[in-house]
């Protein structure tokens, strides 16, 4: 099953985005969830957003493994007319160098008479809504540990010569990677019930296994031989072990589920990063050329079901 979450409000987000876009944006500020930058990047938003500066941010780098940190750095600041930069999910001031580096990227833009004019976005749940409530020095943007709390667009003064524009977290209509689909379940950023929670706390543990990350896991659940375990059985050691256990000594694996992703959430599990450029670009060439297969089959089914009408009528 792969996830896919694109509710209502999203299709009015994304004709925003094109309206500012057409009325004057200089910079394009993208939020983007340390632990998954790849994922977390949306390939619509660069669609809508397409010839303009970009500052990618990386946010919760506190809670991303540093040096994958630096790796996606590097990835994306060798990107044309592409800053990137980390940033703390803690830090209270950030508006400084958010600011200093968009004027960078948009050096004839300033002063009372030009603006700088600069729109932030992002998927949903990725830190937007607290990093504009610091920006703004007050609460402009409802915060909270759900998917798609934002729905509106809104303008915030950075300084006097430099405004921001909130949009909501969007997502995309269709998520071609599955991978990168139960990434951005695991962190939050999909609707609760878009996905299944079992599902994506077993892949969330195979994506750490791979990584790189048994020691993490083994420590925080007190597990051994992580690393040869299949996850299921994984999962069901570690629901065991935080006592979510039904009468009969039977494991509640829902409850074991919600562990793995609360504490992956919170950063409870540790520094963690779960993917690398080049993964991302192999699971999205994978899903490309799944997605082809898949059309070149309906279009083959629809060719049949054609010709045999054509028969028929004979």
């Amino acid at each position: 099953m792969s996830v896919q979450w694109f509710p209502g409000h999203m299709h009015a987000t994304r004709k925003a985005i094109a309206e500012r876009m057409k009325a004057g944006i200089d910079v394009v500020i993208e939020l983007l969830d340390a632990r998954l930058p790849g994922s977390s990047a949306n390939p619509l938003l660069a669609e809508l957003t397409a010839r303009r500066p970009g500052l990618k941010v990386l946010n919760k780098q506190d809670l991303a493994d540093a040096a994958r940190t630096s790796d996606w750095l590097a990835h994306y600041n060798a990107q044309p007319q592409t800053r990137a930069i980390g940033l703390d999910a803690s830090e209270r001031a950030p508006a400084q160098r958010l600011v200093a580096a968009c004027r960078e990227l948009a050096p004839q833009r300033g002063g009372m008479d030009r603006p700088l004019r600069i729109l932030i976005c992002g998927v949903p749940n990725v830190g937007k809504s607290t990093l504009v409530n610091t920006l703004a020095g007050r609460k402009a943007a409802k915060t909270g540990d759900e998917a798609g709390i934002t729905k509106n667009e809104q303008r915030i003064t950075l300084a006097e010569d430099a405004y921001l524009f909130d949009t909501p977290g969007m997502l995309w209509p269709k998520i071609i990677a599955p991978r990168c689909g139960f990434h951005l379940a695991a962190s939050g950023a999909v609707g609760r019930n878009a996905y299944d929670e079992q599902e994506v706390a077993l892949e969330l543990l195979e994506s750490l296994i791979e990584a790189g990350f048994g020691g993490l896991v083994a420590a925080r659940w007190r597990q051994t031989e992580v690393d040869t375990l299949a996850a299921e059985d994984l999962l069901e050691r570690i629901g065991r072990f935080r006592g979510a256990v039904r009468s009969g000594g039977v494991v509640d694996l829902q409850k074991a589920a919600e562990v793995v992703l609360n504490d992956f959430r919170s950063g409870a599990l540790g520094r963690v990063t779960l993917e690398t450029p080049a993964q991302i670009a192999t699971w999205i060439a994978e899903g490309e050329a799944e997605d082809a297969r898949r059309r070149e089959e309906r279009a083959a089914i629809r060719e049949e079901r054609a010709r045999q009408r054509r028969k028929a009528r004979k």
